[in-house]
């Protein structure tokens, strides 16, 4: 078994070493062909260089080529981004002033007396703020109040005069229909008080100084007050005797009657309680206080239906009144004479009760009960309500006094012909 072992080593080492020569001869195969193919695809320095400078270059372009496109590009939508921005900015003012068209404030009735008439009955602006200055410390402001004092203001001018409807006002003010009754009753009674004493009685001697010429040929410088009563129409009333003690069988509808006295320069002097439609013109004539101002020599215009020579004369005074036909076939010529002067002179009155209507159309409508009820010591919304028109009416032309004094004292009527609830008087 030892005879073979050299011959088997020697083999070993010649399949060894001519292994290793076959891949010395391949890798060095490998490295003459890599060497070959780099020979064949050397380029020469301008070959080197043209390739590079070209690729560089076309690269150097293109690159600054896609910025400048990109540039471009952000600069275009840039100037979109900035007119959308202008054009929403010029959108946005325009419905600014839209909206601050339609809200209602000083500004809507400023430089713009048409509209002031239209909507308050006033003449112009400056007697509009006024009035407005009278009352503005006494409207109540708080702070989450959506509507400023003077659109408080204007709400209630606007319902007096053209008797809106209460949703229409909360759309024009963008408030529930619940603010505006509250806002409503709650100015108009500041009003009520602040400008009550609009309504003067004046002085003998500021009437003979300032008395018409007609009423001069007629009756010198006696008359002194035109008087008559007009109606307004309320709700039915749910209870009979209330229901009884308001119908008036001139209207034949339920009312509620007020007296009304003017001077002869037509000014309104005078404005009785609210009274029952059934109350005959002569019981408002004695217990409404229009003879407490009377002073002896004064003079009294009135319809026929005021039979007053009687309670007027005992204060010294006289009442003139249009002939009655009752048991005669004619007037006399001097009872027709003298009719004819009354009625021509009278007729002013009316005409004052008139304006008053058609300036104020609430007065034109048909009252709720809930304006007519009141508690103890208080005053009826629609007396406030008639109090407030015939003040503005009376101060059309004229200038407010500087200073108008408020009275919390009120007299309940005794002679009050509806019960509106537990604790109010007759």
């Amino acid at each position: 078994m030892g005879y073979n072992t050299a011959t088997t080593s020697d083999e070993r080492y010649n399949r060894l070493k001519a292994r290793k020569d076959k891949v010395a001869i391949e890798e060095s195969a490998l490295t003459q062909l890599c060497l070959a193919e780099s020979d064949e695809t050397e380029p020469t320095d301008s070959e080197l260089l043209h390739p590079i400078c070209k690729f560089h270059l076309l690269g150097s372009l293109e690159g600054n080529d896609m910025c400048s496109k990109e540039k471009a590009a952000s600069v275009k939508l840039s100037e979109r981004a900035q007119q959308e921005i202008d054009r929403l900015l010029v959108e946005n003012l325009e419905l600014k002033l839209q909206i601050s068209k339609m809200e209602i404030n000083e500004a809507t009735f400023k430089d713009n007396d048409e509209r002031v008439k239209f909507y308050t009955g006033l003449p112009n602006f400056m007697m509009l703020m006024s009035l407005f200055s009278c009352v503005k410390d006494h409207i109540k402001n708080p702070p989450r109040s959506k509507l400023k004092p003077f659109q408080k203001f204007i709400l209630v001018l606007m319902k007096l005069r053209l008797n809106l409807h209460v949703q229409d006002i909360a759309h024009r003010f963008n408030i529930a229909p619940s603010t505006v009754s509250k806002c409503f009753i709650a100015v108009l009674d500041v009003m009520y008080w602040r400008m009550k004493r609009i309504i003067q009685w004046p002085e003998r001697e500021q009437l003979h100084l300032t008395m018409p010429m007609e009423f001069r040929h007629a009756f010198g410088l006696k008359c002194a007050v035109l008087i008559d009563c007009f109606e307004i129409f309320i709700e039915r009333p749910s209870c009979l005797e209330e229901r009884a003690g308001t119908w008036s069988s001139y209207k034949h509808h339920n009312t509620i009657k007020i007296l009304i006295g003017i001077t002869p320069q037509g000014s309104i002097s005078f404005l009785s309680e609210c009274w029952g439609g059934r109350v005959s013109d002569k019981h408002i004539t004695e217990h409404c206080g229009l003879l407490d101002k009377l002073i002896p020599g004064d003079m009294i215009l009135a319809d026929r239906g005021f039979d007053i020579q009687d309670v007027v004369g005992a204060c010294g005074a006289e009442a003139k009144i249009p002939a009655f036909t009752k048991g005669k076939s004619q007037l006399s010529p001097l009872e027709l004479e003298a009719t004819r002067k009354i009625a021509h002179l009278r007729i002013h009155v009316e005409r004052v009760i008139g304006l008053l209507r058609n300036k104020y159309t609430i007065l034109q409508a048909t009252l709720p009960m809930d304006y007519l009820t009141c508690e103890a010591g208080e005053v009826p919304t629609a007396e406030k309500m008639l109090t407030v028109c015939a003040a503005l009416l009376a101060n059309r032309t004229g200038t407010l006094p500087r200073r108008i004094h408020c009275h919390s004292t009120h007299m309940i009527r005794e002679n009050l012909v509806w019960r509106p609830y537990k604790g109010i008087s007759d």
